[in-house]
Order: structure tokens, then sequence, then C-alpha cells
């Protein structure tokens, strides 16, 4: 309680607080009364204690202040808060700016407590700091060294994890010192950059137990590298990927052009970055499926434990593949059918599909199918072959004019048949099923498929087919001339024979025909699609892209699904000063959703190639008017580490602004100086023309 009285007439007031208990008053002094004394030191009022009451004489506006700090040290020791000098100095200083925040509410705002120690910000800066990280999606906290800009990060970025508000912490800089020039050192490119990466380590031992970070980092839940690491992520320009309009090389994809995305619908292109030439790997599912990516390519897999994760190509190489007689790591499937744009087709192609199938089961006619007969319109209640019917319809467009010149009817099935609709894809499936497919049961109760074919672009026609509802299409294993899997005729594989077992999504019915389709009644089970290989292809020129797609997804080669960004992370970037332009824009479009970016760095310490500008110096021009983004500045007064690192951040800022004032002088000089002429028309000679030139 403060009571203010006048009693001295060279001050203009007395005021005096009244510590509630002795313990308190203890802990307001300080170990030798050294509290007291910073308070004697900070103020020119003059502040006298006896027994647990403080007496206040000076100015009103300071002896406020000094009330205000003594009350607001009454609370720090009721909280249990050790109080040092520094703690004392920084709450004078927070007194002494403007606002109305309390300097006990500041430094009582716990982030994080570990073995004992809590951190929590130490100034007013710090406190609006860690508050805009709640706040923002993106935060960037510019300042000099020793203000906390990373540590603070760390802590909220260990705590939203603890808090399983993400599922990933991935802490990076850009190794200016550890790049070529350290090429002479032994141990591999990890050995070499570790010491850069040092302070980040140190950082996380302070926070977790020292245990359990090389297990979050095995695990890939912890991840720390160089931000050229972040950069690799690629796949090869003439890899294919999937768009509404068919596969395109993803070298080819520009900003805004649309690709499918997991749930088979389309997703805009929001980032294309070239990568150059990398070394690539043949990155290879169980089912045969597989595409060209760099090694620290992200991929999305499920352990067999069930859980979710995102992990490089190398990654899921180094970590094994294969455990008890099973894969480790399962991919994701679409979740619904790809959604290519309808279109009109001359033909039925449920009819389309039953002829084409007719024509290449083990290479020859299956019986009762013809393309040129009756048999497929009495067999499955169509009409005949007449002109206008759908097999006659069908048999019309077979018997066109095949690519290239190709024989009429054979090898070939138009793209408007593949890329169309889910409803004209599944018909299609359906007659070539029903011509040259059967179910086949199997131990576990469930019913697949297997279907047989003389023909390769059938049996590719088939895979595209399948793929593009989330299904799995595996080679069925057979001895060649044995009998195929149907019960009602034997399927000759004789040489060129293809077979192919298929598993299908829930909800998709492959056949037309009642046998079968009450056969297959019981379901195909769930596809599944297991990583098998991961193997050195050789060198390419690559790229990557973003998409806008929530789990930001999309559709590769054979259907796979690979992603480019990263989700439900909390990333930083330390010492960002040291990123390019270009580099700083390829790690802010990293950010995926449910994740969290913290850009840190000092804008005074730039360490890049003299003309090479920094990217953090040019930033905050181009995002300020961006809403979710946030820019912190730290100074000075802000530095927790020994107060001569303050001290020296402000002699260095003051040496450098004398700096620029001569450097401006001398050009303002030198502008206004103008050419040297010893004559009137023109240079004079001697030492004059080189002086000018110089100018």
């Amino acid at each position: 309680m403060a009571e203010t009285t006048h009693e001295h007439p060279q001050h203009d007031a007395q005021v005096k607080v009244v510590v509630p208990d002795e313990h308190t008053m203890i802990s307001l002094l300080g170990s030798g009364d050294e509290l007291l004394r910073v308070l004697e030191r900070a103020f020119d009022s003059d502040i006298h204690v006896r027994g647990n009451e403080f007496t206040i004489s000076g100015a009103p506006e300071e002896t406020a202040v000094v009330v205000r700090l003594v009350e607001e040290l009454i609370e720090l020791a009721k909280s249990g808060t050790h109080v040092t000098p520094d703690t004392v100095e920084r709450m004078v200083s927070m007194l002494r700016s403007p606002g109305a925040v309390r300097p006990a509410e500041v430094l009582t705002t716990n982030i994080l407590s570990n073995r004992g120690k809590t951190i929590r910000p130490k100034t007013l800066n710090q406190k609006h700091y860690v508050d805009t990280i709640d706040r923002y999606t993106v935060v960037f906290g510019v300042g000099p060294a020793g203000t906390g800009k990373t540590y603070l990060a760390m802590a909220k970025a260990v705590k939203a994890l603890q808090d399983k508000q993400v599922n990933r912490i991935i802490l990076t800089r850009p190794a200016v010192e550890a790049g070529e020039r350290l090429g002479f050192l032994p141990g591999s490119l990890y050995d070499k950059i570790d010491p850069y990466l040092r302070p980040l380590y140190d950082a996380l031992h302070d926070m977790l137990d020292p245990d359990s970070i090389p297990k979050l980092m095995a695990a890939g839940t912890i991840e720390v590298a160089p931000l050229a690491y972040m950069r690799g992520r690629a796949q090869p320009v003439d890899t294919d990927v999937l768009t509404p309009d068919g596969f395109r090389p993803i070298g080819e994809l520009g900003v805004g052009d649309l690709v499918v995305g997991s749930d088979g619908r389309p997703t805009p292109v929001l980032g294309v970055h070239p990568q150059g030439r990398k070394a690539i790997y043949r990155f290879s599912s169980q089912d045969g499926a597989s595409t060209l990516c760099s090694e620290d390519h992200l991929w999305t897999v499920r352990t067999r434990d069930g859980a979710s994760r995102v992990l490089t190509a190398k990654e899921i190489a180094e970590s094994g593949l294969r455990r008890a007689h099973g894969h480790t790591y399962e991919l994701p499937l679409l979740s619904g059918p790809v959604e290519f744009p309808g279109q009109e087709v001359p033909a039925d192609p449920y009819a389309l599909g039953l002829l084409l199938s007719g024509e290449h089961v083990s290479g020859g006619t299956a019986p009762g199918l013809s393309t040129g007969g009756p048999g497929p319109a009495r067999a499955l209640g169509l009409p005949g072959t007449e002109a206008g019917t759908p097999v006659g319809t069908a048999t019309a467009v077979l018997r066109e004019p095949g690519p290239e010149g190709a024989a009429p009817g054979t090898e070939s099935v138009p793209d408007r048949y593949l890329y169309n609709s889910a409803e004209v894809r599944l018909a299609l499936l359906q007659g070539l099923l029903d011509a040259g497919g059967e179910p086949v049961s199997g131990k576990d109760g469930t019913c697949r498929v297997r279907y047989g074919t003389g023909s390769p672009v059938l049996r590719d026609a088939v895979l595209f087919l399948v793929r593009s509802f989330g299904g799995v299409v595996r080679t069925a294993p057979a001895a060649e001339g044995t009998p195929g899997p149907s019960r009602d005729r034997e399927v000759s594989r004789g040489p060129g024979t293809h077979v192919l077992d298929l598993c299908l999504p829930e909800g998709i019915m492959p056949f037309r025909v009642r046998s079968k389709a009450d056969a297959y009644d019981v379901g195909g089970g769930r596809p599944v699609r297991f990583v098998d290989s991961v193997e050195p292809a050789g060198e390419a020129e690559c790229v990557c892209i973003q998409v806008a797609a929530e789990d930001s997804l999309y559709v590769t080669e054979d259907f796979l699904l690979t992603h480019n960004t990263l989700n439900d992370s909390f990333i930083i970037l330390d010492e960002a000063q040291n990123t390019s332009p270009e580099q700083m824009k390829m790690f802010l479009t990293r950010l995926g959703f449910g994740s969290k970016i913290v850009v840190t760095g000092d804008v005074t310490q730039v360490d890049l190639p003299s003309g090479q500008s920094s990217g953090l110096r040019t930033i905050e021009n181009i995002l300020r008017d961006i809403d979710d983004i946030a820019f912190c500045k730290l100074t000075s007064e802000d530095v927790v580490r020994h107060k001569l690192v303050g001290q020296i951040v402000d002699a260095y800022g003051r040496y450098d602004a004398v700096q620029q004032e001569r450097q401006g002088t001398r050009r303002g000089e030198r502008r206004g100086r103008g050419p040297r002429r010893d004559t009137p028309g023109g240079t004079g000679a001697g030492t004059d023309g080189p002086r000018q030139q110089a100018d």
C-alpha cells in the first residue's frame, strides 16, 4: 500500500509503500541489499527503507514510477519469481517506456518449463514478440545478437509440439560458412555443417530432455538442417504430373496451372522453383508404380504402427524398407476418383470395353464375344451390331484408323474415353473386365479381380483406369501355359499374355455380368501401396512446385501421390540476413497448411559475398501489406546476455551512423565539385584527367 504526503518542502512529494511481510521485504532488497542499490542508482529520488516500509521522496513524476516499480517487485516476489539486478534494470526501462503493460505481467509469462527452468520473455519487446508469434502465421524477428530472437521462437516451437499444435519442428540456417569452402574438412557434409548449426542444438538441449532429442530427430519430429537442404526437394523437369487435361511434364507447369490433388480434384500451382541439375533417384512401390525425384523430395507415408509421417526419399531408403517380412512404409492413394472434365463419346463406353477385351483375351477371342457377331449382345442383353446400337457404334469406333496408320480397331483405346468423367471410365473398365476378367476369392474372405489380355495397350488402359479410381494393380504370378482363374473357362497364358491382379476401393463395382458381380459382392479389401525401393538414377535438371491443396499432395507418374511443402510444422529460419532474395522466396513458399514460420536475423551482420543483397533487408517492403505476416523489431535494450553486449551493439550503431554520414558528405562533395577543366574547352593535361575518372 502506498501513502503520499508532503512533509519536506525541498521535495514535491513523499510516498510510503508498506511491504506485506518480512520474507517479501528480504526478496525486494536482495542479497546484501543489491536490489536496493540498483533502485538508488536508477532514480534521483531519495529511497529509504525502515522495517517493512519504503519511503520515496522526490519529484511527483519520478516518485510515481518508483512506487509502481516497488509494487511490481512485490507482485514478482509473491509469484516466486527470482529477481536479479538485471531484472530490476529491465523493469525500470519498461516503466519509463510508453504503454500500460505491467512489468510483472511480462516477467511472469511462462512459455516453457523444463527440468526446473522456466523460459520467459525478459523485456517488453520480447513479450510483444512471443505474443505476435501466437497471433500470426509468419513472423519476422529482426534485431541484434543476444536479444533472444531464436531462443524464444524455439521455446514457442517446442511448446507447440508438446501441445500437439504441430507434428514437426524444422530448424534451418543459410549455412554460408558451411558451403564449398569447407570441402577440405574431413567427414560427411553433416559433419561439416554441424558446428554451424550447433547453437540450435544447444537451445534444444535447454528445452528438452537430452535423451529424447536423438529419438525425435531420428523419427523426423525435429529436423535441423541448412537452408540449402530445403530447396532440393524436386523432380526432373520431364517427370509427368497429372492435370485435368492429362499428364504433363512438371517442367512445363506454371503458377496458376491446375494439377490433380489427392482427392482427385483440380488444385492450382502456387509456386514453381527451378532447382538446377541434381542427383535423382527412382522411387518405386510394390505394385510396379515408380517415378523420379531428388533424394530429399518429400513423401507422406504411414508406418506400421499407423503413424503418419513426412519423410525424404533418402530418409525412407536409409531407415529400411522392410521389417519382419513386411514393407515398412505405406503410401497414400487417391481418396476419390480423378475428376477429368466430361466429354461426349461416339460409342457406349461399356460396349467399347467389352469388344476391346473380346479381341485380346489370351491373344484371341473370348467365347461368345466377337466384334463381328451378336455374341456380346445376346450374352449381356445389349442390342446387336446394327448401326446406331451400342455394340454397333462401338464396332464402328474400333474400325476407325488407329494412331499413325495402325490397323483399325487394334492396339488403341481413345484418350477421350480414358480422360473422361468417372462414369465413362467405370463403364469402360466394366466392359473390359466383364469380357476379360474374373473375381478371385482370397483367403481373407475378400474377392479381388484377375484380368488377362494379349494386348499391352489394354493392359496399360486397365492400369490407368484402376489407378484413376484409387485402386492398385499388380502383375499376377503365373507360369507359362497354366490355366487362368476363371471358373467357367480357361484363360491360356501363352507367350505375350498379360495377367493383372486388381484391387479397387470400396464402392467401385468392377462387373455388370450378374454372376461375376454376385461373386465380387463381398468386396476386394482395402487397396494398399508400399514403398519397395529407392535407387540412384543419375542426374537431371530439376524443378519443384507448390500446390494449393490442403494436404499439399499432387499426383505424379503412375498415380503416385507426393508433395513438396511442410504441413503441421513449426519452421524457424535463423540468421536470415544471410539468405538471398531468391532463397527467402523459396523458403516462404514452403509454408504448408497448419504450419507456422518464424524468421530471425540481424541486418547489421550480413556475411553474403560482396555485391549479393540480403533477402531479409528487402522482405518487409514486399510483404508489409499482408495481414497474417508481422514484423517485430528488437533493439539493444532487449539484449539479455551480459550488459556489455548491449553497450557494444550501441557503440557499433553510433560508429556506423558516423561512417554513413561521412560517406554521404564525400558523395555530396564529389557531386558538387563537377569535372575539373584547365581550359574552357576541355580536360586539362597532366594528372587532372585521371582524377576526373576516379571521381
